[in-house]
């Protein structure tokens, strides 16, 4: 338990500088986005979101598992102190996507005009796509810098690329908007901030760089190591290639099956739902570096421990937070994006459904596998996903357009999250409190059926409804989880021992706690 301890302060202090960071840009970058969805029309907004689907598709085949696997050897060279190792990981990382991303980039450009012209039957957003294509490039600079501070639980620099980038894109593309270039000066604005996130990236990872230099001579290995991560990545790399052609698949089925209108409604609620990411990505960042550290089969209790634990608070943040979402999605999409958006709030509320598998492991089942190294059975759970997933979403989508894209997605998660847990099981002992995941689903639904019941039966503006709607649910929330045991004093003092290594916010969030346990006592639970 103490290792488990140990393992869950790093990941505290983790998770609260990629919150913060996360918080900090989100905020800033909604406002840009508020300000383009509102000065665009919805079916311009649809344009602009059409531009990025083919050089998003393409730069699927711009990682081949390097990433991961940078994060994974900076990971265990950075705790057994080999710095000349973990710097020939990060420079040869650097060589081999810079090379395969300027390689896709040019590839992008010259089927731009197929793709825009021929398959989506819309030719006059050809220099749009062409634009859009240049972010190819400065993206893998990006996450090369991304891996390396993960690998070595940094996340504080990762965090401020986040915020620096979000300040960019939001004025450069609110101001391009603005002075009316419209869809053409919002896909502008939106490439030239991802190099501008190269460039400072870069510059963070160059001071992180020389903090490893040593005294000792060393030799850079760039094929051998690019051969280790390869070994490693490939397997994975094919897994979240096939993960992304999925989506990408869904995402290319919507200019043919939808009108620009419906997109743009897809979009707003796909820029909104990145409020569960608040919780989620901090999660997920964390716990990869966190099982990389950990032999399942030298230490089975620490992991079992580790993972269930990780299960449980990752379900406590993000199951509540989608349920939200989910009861307020009509007073959050008008009170930020006005009435034109009409269709946003269904497509948000369909998306958020998804995460609600957080309280069975889909956070944490695929960051144990890949800690662990078990690549090939990733490459096996994409397979039946893929097998599943894209005849369902052309069905679907073809059939019901837009919304046929999130019910697909959720549908599609349900067997990979049942075999993963079967698997995690079997090898590891590994196993997830399905009693504490059902009061957890359940405390959150008691919390959202009295918001809607007040909400929606109420004649209150839409941005009064949203208000009050987030005030009932959290004083609906909370004594629902004391009362059904989801959260419990035992986890009241198990948060209470992470809370000092988030050193700026430490007493806050302990008055929180303090303030839980209190209610705990009166309700007697």
């Amino acid at each position: 338990m103490s290792k488990a301890v140990d393992i869950g302060k790093v990941s505290a202090k983790g998770s609260f500088h990629i919150l913060w960071g996360l918080v900090a840009s989100t905020i800033i970058s909604a406002v840009g986005t508020i300000v383009v969805a509102r000065l665009l029309a919805p079916s311009e907004y649809g344009i602009y979101t059409i531009a990025f689907i083919v050089p998003n598709f393409i730069s699927i085949f711009a990682d081949w598992g390097v990433g991961g696997a940078m994060v994974r050897y900076i990971a265990q060279y950075n705790s057994e102190g080999k710095n000349n190792s973990l710097r020939g990981i990060v420079v040869s990382g650097m060589v081999f996507k810079t090379v395969i991303a300027l390689l896709l980039s040019v590839i992008s450009l010259l089927l731009s005009a197929f793709f825009a012209s021929t398959v989506f039957g819309r030719p006059q957003i050809v220099s749009l796509v062409q634009i859009a294509s240049l972010m190819i490039l400065a993206s893998a600079f990006v996450g090369i810098a991304q891996s390396a501070f993960i690998g070595v639980e940094r996340m504080e620099l990762y965090s401020i690329t986040l915020v620096i980038t979000s300040i960019v894109k939001t004025v450069l593309t609110s101001v391009l908007v603005v002075i009316g270039m419209g869809a053409f000066g919002a896909v502008t604005g939106y490439t030239l901030t991802v190099f501008f996130s190269a460039l400072t990236s870069l510059a963070l990872l160059g001071m992180l760089y020389r903090s490893f230099m040593g005294s000792e001579p060393y030799k850079l290995k760039i094929m051998a190591d690019i051969r280790t991560m390869l070994k490693y990545g490939l397997p994975l790399s094919i897994s979240n290639i096939l993960t992304a052609l999925f989506s990408s698949f869904l995402t290319f089925l919507l200019p043919i099956f939808a009108t620009d209108i419906l997109i743009g409604n897809y979009s707003v609620a796909n820029n909104f739902s990145v409020l569960v990411t608040f919780f989620s990505t901090p999660i997920t960042t964390v716990m990869f570096p966190a099982f990389a550290k950990l032999d399942g089969q030298r230490d089975p209790e620490t992991l079992k421990n580790v993972y269930q634990f990780s299960v449980k608070y990752a379900a406590l943040l993000v199951v509540p937070a989608a349920f939200l979402l989910m009861v307020l999605s009509q007073p959050a999409i008008a009170t930020l994006f006005g009435s034109k958006y009409t269709f946003a709030p269904l497509l948000l509320s369909l998306m958020c459904a998804g995460s609600l598998s957080t309280a069975f492991g889909s956070l944490s089942n695929l960051n144990l596998i890949m800690g662990q190294g078990k690549t090939k059975f990733m490459l096996k759970l994409s397979l039946v996903m893929s097998a599943i997933g894209f005849p369902l979403g052309y069905i679907l989508i073809s059939r019901f357009g837009v919304i046929g894209q999130p019910i697909t997605s959720d549908i599609s998660l349900i067997p990979i999250v049942i075999i993963g847990l079967l698997w995690l099981k079997k090898n590891y002992g590994a196993t997830v409190d399905l009693a504490s995941s059902a009061r957890i689903i359940l405390s959150s639904g008691i919390a959202a059926l009295v918001t809607y019941s007040f909400v929606y039966f109420t004649a209150f503006s839409s941005v009064a409804e949203l208000i009050v709607g987030i005030v009932i649910f959290m004083f609906t929330f909370v004594p629902a989880a004391l009362l059904t045991r989801a959260l419990t004093v035992t986890d009241i003092n198990n948060l209470r021992v992470l809370v000092p290594e988030i050193r700026h916010l430490h007493k806050f969030f302990d008055s929180i706690l303090n303030l839980l346990e209190k209610v705990a006592i009166i309700l007697r639970v």
